[in-house]
């Protein structure tokens, strides 16, 4: 798995869990105290971040910040076969 294809993972389980929980953006922003501009670069992958704002983000989600962290790591391969070594 590449850098861009993590942060754009994570981008959208992000964004699933806010919609989910019907949480706007800007709000889930202020309550992080993260400029909007900069929650939508998250969301959409296009900017990385620290894990201190990962840990802000989850905690005002209500979810365990490793659920954010979540990748599919099949890379579109079928159960059983193998993974390649990074």
């Amino acid at each position: 798995m590449t850098e861009d294809v993590m942060l754009k993972t994570v981008g959208k389980n992000i964004k699933n869990v806010r919609v989910e929980k019907k949480i706007l953006q800007q709000d889930l922003a202020a309550i992080c105290n993260i400029e909007t501009p900069n929650m939508s670069r998250i969301e959409n992958g296009r900017t990385n971040m620290t894990l201190k704002t990962l840990f802000k983000i989850s905690e005002a989600l209500g979810v365990e910040m490793y659920k954010l962290l979540l990748c599919d790591n099949s890379g579109g391969k079928k159960n059983g076969d193998k993974l390649k070594k990074p």
